[in-house]
């Protein structure tokens, strides 16, 4: 494509994904003589730090996402593609991507952003996904919400008690930030919501178990707010089994096993997987194609400029990248789009290039229960109320559009002075409930 202004062909920028990395190398680019093609799956942005407010009901999945294309409007230079990249040819520069329905197109481009960030991770036991969902798409946590509150509606109809104690039993695999706050969030909707709404089952009683390999929660925190958090969830109600590993997972629940080899059998009507991450299809085909070194959750390592070595022209950004134990969050993501764009930006205008890739850390933050969050912001360590303020600020920063921060305030307002949750549409085709078909077929398996 020509410039009309300068006569000159214009830099062609393929970026994979509309994450925080995607995104934010696409808007930064703005203003380069460049012409930007975003491609991602979704035709949405999606604010995933708070998945598990719309999986339990404060927040709708329109608050937390913000189409692409509205976002990306007034940035004349990038283009939008509802599509899947599943390959790569560095010796052509070509992407190749599919349309939905399975149509292959290539794209062009001189510079690629790979920013197709991870996926939910079983351990190779994928088969569990079935009855024990993940959370890392809208659509994932309008699954869960129907579970959750689903649970408790089966609860209420359930005329056999061990049926309707299995139903009140959630468990929930993974104690790093999203499933201790989920974990959270299940005993507010029981002791709080619902706790006034349902004439045969008392919601309070509704158990929540969290499991994980590590001795404490929040082991990325450090061991003082590990503890804090632990004290948090113990006093919401939240039972921990730490040092577990999970090994089957079924329609009545989940198989754990202990330290000391020792397994046990967890009744459950309700499991959430909330541990691990592994890299896309998309990792392996660019891997393949160029003679990227990958870590064993499949992410690709890059140089010091977060390009993949021997290809300066394609850089890595966001969860999907290996550099020096950088964590897959948020902060990760936006500072390494942002560097991105502006490495492709100094190239092709001709000046100096950017200094190798710094991270520059911004905290972690993590949501327990009302009035109670952790927050480590470099030396500045809150929790309490203090940490769930600063914890407020911090999310309404960060996402994206004005109306979706005042949307979201708003609902925080009403949920935390009325214990309301006004997102919890649920229907019987929602639920996971096992049909006599399931269980045929698992008398005839061998």
């Amino acid at each position: 494509m020509k410039d009309a202004a300068a006569g000159t062909d214009r830099r062609r920028v393929v970026i994979v994904g509309g994450g925080f990395a995607g995104l934010y190398a696409a808007r930064a680019l703005r203003y380069s003589p460049v012409d930007v093609t975003l491609v991602d799956r979704a035709a949405h942005h999606l604010f995933q730090p708070l998945l598990y407010q719309c999986a339990t009901g404060i927040l709708s999945g329109g608050q937390i996402s913000a189409p692409l294309r509205d976002v990306l409007q007034h940035h004349r230079n990038v283009e939008c593609l509802l599509a899947d990249a599943v390959g790569v040819d560095p010796s052509r520069r070509l992407l190749l991507a599919e349309r939905p329905g399975g149509e292959r197109f290539e794209l062009p481009y001189d510079h690629l952003v790979v920013a197709a960030g991870v996926r939910q991770s079983y351990f190779g036991h994928d088969e569990f996904a079935r009855w024990a969902p993940g959370m890392k798409t809208l659509a994932d946590a309008m699954t869960i919400r129907a579970r959750v509150f689903g649970a408790f509606e089966l609860a209420e109809t359930a005329t056999d008690p061990l049926e309707r104690g299995r139903w009140l039993t959630f468990a929930l695999v993974g104690a790093g930030p999203t499933g201790v706050e989920l974990a959270g969030q299940i005993r507010e909707v029981a002791t709080r919501t619902l706790r006034d709404e349902f004439r045969h089952i008392e919601p309070e009683q509704a158990r929540v178990l969290l499991f994980d390999a590590a001795e404490a929660p929040l082991t990325s925190f450090g061991k003082v707010f590990s503890a804090k958090a632990t004290r948090v969830l113990q006093e919401l109600g939240v039972e921990l089994h730490l040092e577990s590993v999970v090994t089957e997972v079924g329609a009545d629940g989940l198989v754990v096993r202990d330290r000391g080899g020792t397994t046990t059998s967890h009744p459950a009507g309700t499991v959430l997987w909330t541990a691990g991450v592994v890299a896309p299809p998309l990792a392996e085909a660019v891997a393949t194609a160029t003679g990227a070194a990958r870590e064993r959750d499949g992410r690709i390592r890059v140089d010091r400029t977060l390009a993949v070595p021997g290809h300066p022209e394609i850089l890595v950004v966001g969860d999907l990248m290996s550099r020096n134990g950088l964590p897959g969050i948020a902060e990760v993501a936006l500072q390494s789009g942002l560097y991105a764009a502006r490495r492709i930006h100094r190239e092709v205008t001709g000046r100096r290039p950017v200094r190798p890739f710094r991270y520059h850390d911004l905290g972690l933050a993590a949501y327990i229960s009302r009035g109670h969050a952790v927050v480590s912001i470099r030396r500045v360590h809150l929790s309490g109320v203090a940490g769930w303020l600063a914890w407020l600020f911090v999310h309404v920063a960060f996402l994206i559009g004005f109306r979706n921060r005042v949307s979201a305030v708003a609902s925080w307002t009403v949920s935390f002075t009325r214990d309301a949750r006004r997102e919890r549409a649920v229907t019987t085709a929602d639920l996971p409930v096992r049909r006599d078909s399931d269980a045929s077929s698992a008398a005839s398996a061998p």
